[in-house]
């Protein structure tokens, strides 16, 4: 009995052993993979495109005053007519200019009551060097006894932004891959392949700064940007 309670000692004692031993191994290939998935860099790669804007739109806003109601009327439609004109000899055909709003407001002072009609016009056209010729020569309507409020700038669009996405944010990858290179080569590794990766919003700003102030115009020489954030493991 004595050597059959022994036997069976050594042999619980030889399986715990064993069991001991492979789950050491196990625990430390697996802190061994562990620490080999941490070996990664997180870098961040830069895009930048200067491009043209491809649409512009004017909404030109504009008043007349009197103190007969029917005089300002009459003096606005005046105005729209000369700035039809306006963009006609331009060469801007006519659904260019479409009317966006008008309002009629009033003030009395010592008993005077003075109307002022209030309208907007909008030009939208994808001829930017036309729209560029049209800004250029806006106080021509000036000239014409045409009175522009403030806030009648034109503003220049780039819209074919998913055009060159793919192209940007393969760019952007590769700048970070450049990075992550630089890093590896300091610390003795190599770059693997993509951990993860972010892409970073498109921004699209005027290419030389924006201009403010009245009568200034956006630019349609514009500057389009995109930061990807890119995780790479390092073997």
């Amino acid at each position: 009995m004595t050597g059959s309670a022994n036997r069976r000692w050594f042999g619980t004692a030889a399986i715990a052993a064993f069991g001991m031993m492979a789950g050491g191994y196990l625990l430390g290939d697996g802190l061994l993979r562990a620490k080999e998935a941490e070996r990664s860099v997180t870098v961040r790669g830069l895009a930048e495109r200067d491009v043209t804007a491809d649409l512009a739109t004017w909404t030109i806003s504009y008043s007349a005053s009197s103190t007969n109601l029917a005089s300002a009327q009459a003096k606005a439609r005046s105005d729209t007519d000369a700035i039809e004109t306006f963009f006609a000899d331009l060469g801007f055909p006519e659904d260019a200019l479409q009317p966006t709003g008008a309002n009629v407001s009033s003030y009395t002072n010592d008993g005077i009551t003075t109307y002022t009609v209030r309208q907007r016009l909008a030009l939208r056209t994808d001829d930017i060097a036309r729209a560029q010729k049209a800004v250029a020569r806006q106080f021509d309507l000036v000239g014409r006894g045409v009175f522009l409020e403030e806030g009648s700038g034109m503003s220049y669009a780039f819209t074919r932004l998913n055009d060159i996405k793919p192209e940007m944010v393969a760019e952007a990858t590769r700048d970070a891959r450049a990075a992550a290179q630089q890093f590896a080569e300091d610390s003795g590794a190599r770059v693997g392949s993509i951990k993860d990766a972010t892409q970073g919003y498109f921004s699209i700003e005027a290419r030389d700064g924006e201009s403010g102030g009245w009568g200034q115009s956006d630019s349609p020489y514009k500057k389009v940007r995109v930061v990807t954030t890119v995780s790479f493991t390092l073997d």
